[in-house]
């Protein structure tokens, strides 16, 4: 194999590959053996032909597809090693000349490259660490939430629901006096004023009763994601079948004694204050490093290609699903609740995005400017806390984390180390 390569725009690389006649020949063998069995030649039993008889009555180009598809992916891998480029996306790939008269078989594969970044100086950055001090209020707010959580849910029956309230409801929707699609549900669980639903809709079912039938008049916005309802009038048919409520247990010790490892409220609040103020320590040094990677970010100059932000907005977006999926939901259904298009879906997480590569690029070339390298000891020592923390096997944490990804962590943790230090004495 022999590679050419050109820069024709900024952040793109086309690699011009000329593939060995022998690799093209192994891969035309493979692709033979895998098309064969669709093949009846007279005289041969259907999928028995020989390959050249094959080639002879269909041309040699009848295996050619497959051949190109088996062979590419290790020739454009060693073209990149060899070129020393770092593709940022999925290549372009054309056929330049066919392997036919002699000539051996070339391939283009044109790619979005990582962009070219340059540091300004970093020795003025100076931060003040941020001071997040922890209130009575603070310790007081977290008792409410160890209450929430142990709260008991109940039915009410003697009076209306209220914001708040969750409401148990068959519900089901007409535009037109015609039901939609979607629009229909049985003893669904809603939370008035929590927004799950679309606007007005939640608002109307305020001061209704157990059993009411209850009428709900509400318009789809106009960016709603499913097109054929957007910017509709729409009536809901609603019957309350539930009305329900949290009910907090008395913040005493009797309840202390039930919920934690101490005997008095008095205990609690003093492990609750020290809990508080170790959380508030680590925001500040986590606000800390944001801030510090904001500054070195401010002084990067890089042209950076919008694929980038895209690919980390879809990285975003599988973690968001993934999450969805743990509570039963999927991205139709928070779409559906919400009243987003796809469009709208995405654009929640530009900007994230963009700050996630933007910090990413700049620390990466930090690192490479200050020389910071990973040994052997720290990567090993990496997963030994892995495997400790998730109490797993060494083995098995190797083969969920990948080892290129464990020293691009701590190579990430080696330049912030840098940049705090440089705050710190600016």
């Amino acid at each position: 194999m022999s590679v050419k390569m050109e820069k024709p725009e900024k952040n793109t690389a086309l690699l011009e590959i000329e593939v060995a006649a022998e690799t093209f020949e192994n891969a035309m063998q493979k692709s033979y053996l895998k098309n064969i069995k669709h093949f009846n030649i007279p005289g041969f039993r259907k999928g028995k032909a020989p390959r050249k008889m094959v080639e002879k009555m269909y041309g040699k180009g009848v295996f050619y597809d497959d051949a190109i598809n088996f062979v590419f992916p290790d020739v454009y891998q060693a073209a990149v090693k060899e070129t020393g480029i770092e593709p940022v996306d999925s290549p372009e790939v054309d056929i330049k000349q066919f392997p036919e008269n002699d000539l051996p078989l070339i391939l283009t594969a044109k790619v979005t490259i990582m962009p070219e970044v340059t540091m300004g100086s970093l020795d003025d950055i100076k931060i003040e660490k941020p001071d997040y001090t922890v209130t009575d209020d603070d310790v007081d707010a977290k008792l409410a939430q160890m209450q929430e959580k142990n709260a008991r849910i109940v039915e009410v029956t003697d009076r209306a629901a209220q914001n708040g309230d969750t409401v148990l409801i068959d519900f089901e929707g007409f535009i037109d006096d015609v039901a939609f699609e979607g629009g229909k549900g049985e003893n669904y669980s809603l939370e008035l004023g929590s927004g799950q639903f679309i606007p007005g809709f939640e608002e109307q079912l305020v001061g209704k009763s157990l059993g009411d039938d209850a009428q709900v008049n509400v318009a789809f916005p106009e960016d709603y994601h499913a097109s054929e309802l957007a910017g509709k009038p729409a009536v809901f048919k609603v019957k309350i079948n539930a009305i329900k409520i949290k009910e907090l247990p008395a913040l005493d010790d009797e309840f202390v004694k039930d919920v934690s490892e101490f005997d008095t409220l008095d205990e609690l609040k003093v492990d609750t204050l020290n809990s508080l103020k170790d959380e508030a320590e680590k925001k500040a040094d986590q606000e800390m490093e944001n801030l510090v990677i904001e500054e070195a970010v401010k002084r990067m100059e890089a042209d950076i290609p919008e694929v980038m932000y895209e690919n980390q907005i879809d990285d975003l977006i599988r973690d968001f699903n993934m999450r969805l999926s743990y509570q039963g939901m999927n991205t139709e259904k928070y779409l559906q609740y919400t009243g987003m298009d796809e469009k709208a879906f995405r654009e929640q997480f530009k900007e994230r995005a963009e700050r996630q590569v933007r910090s990413r690029l700049a620390l990466e070339a930090i690192a490479k400017s200050e020389k910071f390298d990973v040994t052997a000891d720290e990567i090993a020592e990496s997963y030994k806390k892995m495997a400790e923390e998730y109490k797993m096997e060494m083995d098995k944490v190797k083969q969920y984390v990948n080892e290129a990804d464990v020293k691009n962590d701590l190579l990430t943790t080696k330049t912030i180390k840098f940049l705090l230090e440089k705050a710190a004495t600016a």
